[in-house]
């Protein structure tokens, strides 16, 4: 079976240590390093992450690139009446993932696009960096595309800070595949009565 051209554009993000582009990420992480937060770009730096969540290249969608900063929240140190082992200082993490954040903040910079999916592009020692797809629910050619049109609608405002992406389902437990109500686990406050 020949494999497409996506097909080994995908190969090469599976092992990027191993391949090309391990050169190409080193000397674009100068260049992103010192852009700003949420930085518009012309076209994704993923072309087959983006195109299987959504991307077409046509009006009324655009890819913004986010910088946010990596590893878990810090906690002071208490002084007193705490076992080391009680104090809850290291391993501390955020309900949030920091993809779910980072989707946020380019729905805050674009207050009128919708965040359809995001996917990870690099990371250093300091930072993550996040594309986001991003549409534009008025713009007429979305309106008129049988694929996108679902996010023209009134009811789906808010996808990134109502936890509707990819990523927020995930992380959320619930199910990526379709409209489905199967969860990978059970519910928060749920999970005591599991046992009786």
């Amino acid at each position: 079976m020949v494999k497409s051209f996506y097909g080994y554009v995908r190969d090469a993000w599976k092992n990027p240590e191993e391949t090309y582009v391990k050169e190409l990420r080193w000397e674009r992480l100068q260049v992103w390093r010192k852009q700003g937060s949420v930085t518009r770009i012309e076209k994704p730096t993923r072309i087959d992450r983006a195109r299987s969540l959504g991307y077409k290249a046509k009006q009324g969608i655009i890819v913004a690139r986010i910088k946010i900063r990596r590893g878990g929240l810090g906690k002071s140190r208490f002084n007193r009446g705490r076992r080391t082992q009680k104090m809850g200082k290291n391993r501390i993490t955020g309900g949030m993932s920091i993809q779910r954040i980072a989707e946020a903040r380019a729905d805050r910079k674009y207050p009128n696009l919708e965040v359809l999916n995001s996917y990870w592009v690099g990371e250093d020692g300091k930072h993550i960096w996040f594309e986001a797809i991003l549409v534009d629910p008025h713009h007429p050619v979305i309106k008129s595309d049988k694929n996108l049109n679902w996010i023209c609608s009134p009811s789906v405002r808010g996808r990134a800070t109502r936890g509707k992406t990819s990523a927020s389902r995930k992380g959320r437990g619930m199910s990526t595949r379709g409209k489905g109500t199967e969860k990978t686990r059970p519910s928060i406050r749920g999970h005591k009565s599991r046992g009786k």
